[in-house]
């Protein structure tokens, strides 16, 4: 009787461990209650077919609304090019004035002007919606390539340069989208391999294309209210 009574009691200690631990696993997984800036855990599985800018913002509202944090307005970090009858968007004037903040409360940028001049993005700090580290360079699959189509200041390229498969709409070979490195760190020490948003453009808009360069159709989410 002392036997059974005594395995009863270890049984129901184990279990409360396992909920405790769970519990412990689920807390971690909330993100501050400050974040505004996450990388993307998942890409579109389609490339640089975004859905355009509509579905890239979709993208980061879904992903901020899966950890809790759907409460704010969420913006894909990305510039579109002017075509037949539109102008071109900027990256930088449609995620807000700042301060961001990334899933452990971390700060990035106080606003726009400090973010594209002198931000703390960097592979330890742009953490996905879930507070984890993306891949970078060294790693296995390297992850490092962020969808921006934007110049340094946060803008979009002049000109007929497809920077932007096809303004987030291409997944094919043909055309190419501008990327920066979340880790900063390229193949040699020059100043654009160490660029968050403008490094070099992809080799093309598919999946494939995207992945010999070193990316995974990830981009960056801000909010912007």
């Amino acid at each position: 009787m002392k036997t059974q009574l005594r395995l009863s009691v270890l049984a129901v200690s184990a279990l409360a461990m396992a909920g405790f631990s769970a519990g412990l696993s689920a807390a971690e997984s909330v993100p501050d209650k400050k974040m505004s800036f996450f990388v993307t855990s998942v890409g579109s599985g389609k490339g640089g077919d975004l859905g355009g800018l509509a579905g890239a913002d979709k993208h980061c509202q879904n992903l901020a609304t899966a950890v809790g944090a759907g409460k704010r307005t969420w913006r894909a970090y990305l510039s579109t090019s002017a075509s037949v009858g539109t102008r071109e968007i900027n990256a930088r004037y449609r995620i807000g004035n700042g301060p961001w903040y990334n899933a452990k409360g971390v700060l990035i940028a106080r606003d726009g002007d400090d973010l594209h001049r002198d931000n703390k993005i960097n592979k330890q700090t742009a953490l996905t919606e879930k507070g984890e580290v993306v891949n970078g360079r060294g790693d296995n699959p390297n992850l490092h390539d962020m969808l921006t189509g934007s110049d340094a200041h946060g803008l979009a390229f002049k000109g007929n340069l497809d920077t932007t498969c096809g303004n987030w709409t291409k997944s094919s070979s043909d055309g190419s989208a501008q990327v920066g490195h979340h880790d900063r760190v390229g193949l040699d020490e020059r100043q654009p391999a160490k660029s968050w948003n403008h490094s070099h453009p992809s080799r093309g808009c598919s999946v494939e294309a995207l992945r010999s360069s070193g990316g995974g159709g990830l981009f960056y989410c801000f909010a912007a209210k």
